[in-house]
């Protein structure tokens, strides 16, 4: 804060006169001009647009109360109503006594009255309204982060846009995130991560200190810096990062950094930062690589996933989105039989042409898009159920995802009711496919959720099985009717024996729990022969068919029965 204080004091503060009289104005600017950068407005309306063109450097607003457009008191309410503007202190100019005090209940810092006091006093309530508004934000600001004692959010980026305006320096912005934090504080305690981010957090502190920068915390795990352009950041980055790990190898704990360093574009600290932590998500999942830098690659990425979640809308009322369906076979007897299917979204759009879901339903699951998406296939998957089960006279059960977004909505057992009675279905023919990460994000309201379903008499498939921590832990608490297990196990399972050897003890573990085992991700026969001899029950994959549209889907099931009946 000292440093702050430091640069402002060879600056001279700036004043708005607010005053619809031109003589007015003229002895207000006269009696303060020496000390002030002073700047007129004739009006409220034309005098809320400066403040709001300047709110960052304007010290002190002087108001006349009666004014034509827009008068002072409604100035006084706007201004008590906004959290940015409030924070600049307005005197009132008054020859009404009554006034003073409705001024003052309405945010006024103090009062001038008509005729003017002499230049000395107005000069003194002048530098002391402005004292004590820096004080107050001074003392409001400065409240630091108690765990780690770097600045607050609030403060780091009032304080930062500040500096941006009086030094003009480039500057880069970082943002430093923990790997999977919500695990360590399950795991091992919130005691425990408190010291990951006290560790920190003060080493953060004490690389900036020299630096000119600046850091807070940001949100539960994250980190953001400011520091001034640095051409070799990015080796700095490393000698950093090696630092980190040096702090973390005993906790088995990753960081990831994301950098947007200045390239004299003239973005603003906030825009700055928003493109940093878009490279440090773009590191999610990814423990090979520690940092990335935000450039032209990621701005077009960038670009192009704000046109896909723009044209969502249009999307779904549309139907450029395209349920398929891939089938489930049971392979527990001689011969294969077509008993299932999953539903799978496509997107056919008229610009960009087919849209692989790897690219939009991440991308909908972080901004709670996906909610959306996820009921238009409930609703397709359903109906198209009901016009296989009129045209061939039995219902074929498929899967759907209900995304960990959709675990915390409140109506999620309402809705899926509603569509299932809708389209004539039992709960048995609708199924529920739920991912085990879902798990770690809310483990108590996942399981509270599935318990729900299942009261319903919805069937759960717990999805991508074995591919997070919390696998074991979860299936001593979580009902479930069908383990899928995660295809990265499937697809070497024929050339890595270890990977053969998991599949076997997954199913063994699904004989335990008594429920069947879904093999996705099967693309050859001698997968499919060895799944069977291990016990697996119903396999999906490219060895059998790969996902399909309606029309298409309906040859398997005609061919089905040709060969049995149901």
């Amino acid at each position: 804060m000292q440093e702050l204080l430091e640069r402002r004091k060879g600056l001279k503060r700036k004043i708005l006169i607010v005053d619809d009289e031109a003589i007015e104005r003229e002895i207000l600017g006269y009696m303060l001009s020496d000390l002030y950068e002073i700047s007129f407005a004739d009006n409220g309306r034309i005098a809320l647009d400066i403040i709001k063109q300047e709110k960052l450097t304007l010290s002190l607003v002087i108001l006349d109360l009666h004014m034509p457009e827009l008068d002072g008191y409604s100035l006084l309410e706007i201004l008590r109503a906004d959290n940015e503007l409030r924070r600049i202190p307005a005197i009132v100019l008054t020859s009404e006594k009554g006034a003073e005090v409705k001024s003052l209940q309405l945010g006024a810092a103090d009062f001038i009255t008509k005729p003017y006091d002499a230049p000395d006093v107005i000069r003194a309530r002048v530098q002391r309204s402005i004292e004590l508004a820096e004080d107050s934000i001074i003392i409001h600001e400065t409240e630091r982060d108690e765990l780690t004692g770097l600045f607050n959010k609030e403060y780091f980026f009032e304080y930062g846009k500040r500096l941006d305006y009086q030094n003009q320096l480039p500057m880069d912005a970082i943002v430093l995130d923990i790997n999977r934090f919500h695990i360590i504080n399950e795991l091992y305690g919130r005691n425990y991560g408190d010291s990951v981010l006290k560790k920190i957090g003060g080493y953060i502190h004490e690389s900036i200190q020299d630096t000119g920068g600046l850091a807070c915390r940001f949100e539960s795990n994250g980190f953001c810096i400011y520091l001034p352009h640095s051409p070799d950041l990015n080796e700095r980055l490393e000698k950093h990062i090696d630092k980190y790990k040096n702090i973390l190898e005993k906790q088995n704990i990753s960081i990831r950094i994301g950098v947007y360093s200045d390239d004299g574009s003239g973005l603003g600290m906030e825009q700055r930062f928003d493109r940093a932590r878009l490279a440090c998500q773009k590191l999610r999942n990814n423990y090979s690589t520690s940092y990335r830098v935000y450039n032209d690659e990621l701005h077009s990425k960038e670009l192009h996933s704000e046109r896909l979640i723009n044209d969502m809308d249009k999307a779904l009322a549309e139907k450029q989105f395209v349920v398929f369906y891939q089938p489930k076979y049971n392979i527990t007897g001689d011969i294969p039989r077509l008993t299932s299917a999953e539903a799978l979204i496509r997107w056919f759009h008229p610009e960009f042409g087919m849209v692989s879901p790897g690219e939009f339903i991440s991308l909908f699951e972080d901004n709670g898009l996906i909610r959306k998406l996820d009921k238009y296939v409930w609703n397709e998957a359903a109906a198209q159920i009901r016009l296989w089960k009129e045209k061939y006279g039995f219902c074929l059960p498929v899967s759907v995802n209900v995304s960990r977004v959709d675990i915390f909505d409140q109506m999620l057992g309402e809705t899926l009711e509603r569509i299932v009675t809708a389209n004539g279905l039992s709960h048995e023919n609708l199924l529920l496919e739920i991912t085990e990460s879902a798990y770690s994000d809310n483990s108590l309201k996942l399981i509270d959720t599935v318990n729900k379903l299942r009261a319903r008499g919805f069937k759960i498939e717990m999805d991508d099985f074995g591919s997070g921590y919390s696998s074991l832990n979860m299936l001593t608490s979580l009902p479930i009717d069908a383990l899928k297990l995660d295809m990265k196990f499937i697809r070497n399972m024929c050339s890595n024996r270890k990977n053969l050897s998991m599949v076997g003890i997954m199913i063994e573990i699904a004989r335990l729990l008594e429920v069947p085992v879904i093999a996705e991700g099967v693309e050859t026969q001698e997968q499919m022969e060895k799944l069977k001899d291990y016990g697996c029950d119903v396999i999906q994959g490219y060895y059998f068919s790969k996902p399909l549209p309606p029309a298409d889907f309906e040859k398997l099931i005609e061919k089905e029965l040709n060969e049995t009946s149901y």
